[in-house]
């Protein structure tokens, strides 16, 4: 009789299987994923948090219970870690009732002020409906416009699904909820090795293992840096850098469009730092061990590694932590006051004074340990993984053709650096690492690799492309200029917009000589060359007729790049107006070519914030 019971129990055990799938661009979903995970762990769950391409899909069908987090991406696009999957799910040849043993529910990440807001997250909802899974709440949609953030949406809408979750998976007798006095285990343990100097070499770069790969995330190239050139004006208030990396022996092939990925690195300073207010030593080797068979090992890190090289290339200790890094904060802390104020921080009640104290103001988690000393002393080593994400890869237009550079790749940088209320300027990760170094001086090495842009140029000769791209949005245009004046092709019309003339007119030496040799037709708009600002979307439509005949007669393809706050938005009205203007169509009439333009490919934008 007992061996039945247990065969019972063991059964609803094996039921309670929670698997959270998230597809993430930048991190947050990942953050919202993992506190999905956590949470469900506190329910006696078995939990397995994972991006949606390192899933095997097939085994979708014999899962009881999924959550599906994930953001959008561009004009409506998945993120890089779940376009596998975009993909199967929307085979058309998957039956109807592929997923009828399922229980899902989808929560979407987004920003309403980007005309697809939630694309990715409605869209996948209504797949998972029609091959039959049962969706047990609507699909939740977070927006960053929001004054307390996408947590305005994200709280209740998971107070509702633990409801119905339970309801249909309910907790095992005997078991309650674990309260919030409870701390989770960590991800892994840390074994320290005794002697700094033995075990394996965890120098970052074998060259003779990187023969073996095609470079990608998980095998970067590293590349070296040739060139690191200002390209604006000493004078100038903004510092951009066009940098040259030789990709010898590396196969990297790319093409006009394509995105590099760089791997960045926290600076000597900010690792050691944060290695002596942990007290850990930087030369210290360790071998990480997952505290739950479900989680594999971090696939970036040696094993053995060493402190140094887990804090310099692994975790983002300058970023601007997340809610859930102060609740995690708070239950190890020793100290009263600080733990009620990181409290207060963690809870919903708290996300006004989070915001005011960290978002607002670009405050750095090293900079946050430093205001919780307390605290900051008494974290567990073992916890450093649960509470610092991974350093992301950035990405950068490819500003090079390899036809014109066959083994170099380059770059147009803007080095990050802008002031808050603090005393000390905020300095981006990546642009601030890169601007430092000096080629000159010594070899610089970056690990990099090349993963496909969203930009896609045509490959008739005769078809006319039309670029607008202010500031570091000309990077693509610049690649796929060289590109088409290589393969003789004509046609090609920039609209480049900066602040003045002799400031941040950036390439303005190869620009002008392609325009004497009547291989590109330059529009160039300077804002504060004089008392009226000139923007590229005045040069539009001051040369309407032109745009219109090019569009209309000749097929031409039109393409926007740069940054996403009001640029392409003013730039696309421009070019309605201009389609009303010079076109004769009406307002509705122009709204429908340019979406029909859109469909076929002949209007692009890429845009970053």
């Amino acid at each position: 009789l007992d061996s039945e019971v247990d065969g019972a129990d063991l059964q609803k055990m094996v039921d309670r299987k929670l698997l959270v799938l998230f597809g993430s661009q930048t991190g947050t979903v990942q953050d919202v994923a993992e506190r999905i995970g956590r949470e469900g762990v506190r329910r006696h769950f078995k939990c397995r948090v994972m991006p949606l391409d390192s899933y095997m899909i097939a085994d979708l069908i014999q899962e009881p219970l999924v959550v599906f987090v994930c953001s959008t991406t561009g004009q409506g696009e998945p993120p890089d870690n779940m376009k596998k999957f975009w993909r199967f799910i929307f085979r058309r040849n998957l039956p109807a009732n592929s997923l009828s043993l399922m229980d899902c529910a989808v929560l979407g990440l987004g920003d309403s002020s980007y005309p697809k807001f939630n694309f990715v997250a409605k869209k996948l909802s209504k797949r998972l409906i029609q091959l039959g899974s049962n969706g047990l709440l609507p699909v939740g949609l977070g927006d960053d416009q929001h004054d307390l953030g996408p947590d305005a949406v994200i709280d209740p809408w998971l107070k509702q699904f633990w409801e119905q979750a339970l309801n249909l998976y309910p907790l095992p007798p005997g078991l309650t909820v674990l309260g919030d006095d409870v701390i989770l285990p960590s991800k892994y343990s840390f074994q320290f090795e005794d002697d700094a100097t033995s075990g394996v070499s965890v120098e970052p770069y074998d060259k003779n293992a990187q023969d073996k790969y095609l470079p990608s995330q998980l095998h970067p190239f590293p590349a070296q840096m040739i060139s690191n050139e200002r390209v604006t004006d000493e004078n100038h208030f903004q510092d951009v850098r066009l940098i040259t990396f030789d990709i010898t022996g590396s196969s990297i092939e790319y093409s006009a469009g394509d995105v590099a990925m760089i791997e960045p690195r926290n600076s000597p300073d900010s690792v050691e730092q944060f290695c002596q207010l942990l007290r850990l030593n930087p030369c210290k080797k360790f071998l990480l061990k997952p505290n739950d068979s479900a989680i594999p090992l971090p696939a970036r890190l040696p094993q053995p590694c060493t402190v140094k090289y887990l804090v310099e290339r692994y975790l983002d200790i300058n970023c601007v932590p997340r809610r859930s890094f102060f609740d995690l904060l708070s239950y190890f802390s020793p100290d009263e006051m600080e733990r009620e104020k990181l409290k207060e921080f963690s809870s919903a009640e708290g996300q006004d004074e989070l915001y005011s104290y960290c978002n607002r103001l670009r405050r750095t988690t090293l900079e946050i340990l430093y205001d919780f000393p307390h605290t900051t002393s008494a974290i567990p080593v073992d916890y450093l993984f649960d509470l610092i994400p991974e350093i992301r890869p950035r990405a950068f237009s490819i500003a090079s053709s390899q036809l014109a550079y066959p083994s170099q790749i380059q770059i147009l940088m803007a080095v990050v650096r802008y002031r808050t209320k603090l005393k000390k300027p905020r300095c981006g990760l990546c642009s601030s690492w890169l601007g430092s170094q000096n080629p000159q001086q010594s070899a610089v090495y970056v690990p990099l690799w090349v993963k496909k842009g969203v930009l896609q140029f045509p490959t008739d000769t005769n078809t006319p492309v039309i670029m607008v791209g202010p500031g570091t949005g000309v990077a693509p245009f610049r690649a796929v200029i060289q590109e088409r004046v290589v393969e003789g092709k004509r046609g090609n019309y920039l609209f480049f917009g900066c602040r003045g003339k002799s400031k941040d007119f950036f390439c303005r030496a190869e620009w002008e000589e392609l325009s004497q040799k009547g291989l590109l037709t330059l529009f160039t708009a300077f804002s504060r060359d004089q008392e009226d600002k000139i923007y590229v979307q005045h040069r539009i439509k001051e040369n309407g007729s032109l745009i219109w005949k090019l569009i209309q007669n000749e097929q031409a393809y039109f393409y926007i790049a740069g940054n996403a706050k009001m640029m392409p938005t003013q730039v696309t009205d421009s070019l309605k107006s201009v389609f009303q203007s010079k076109g004769g169509l009406s307002e509705p009439e122009s709204e429908q070519l340019l979406v029909e333009l859109e469909r076929c490919g002949r209007f692009q934008t890429e845009t970053w914030s």
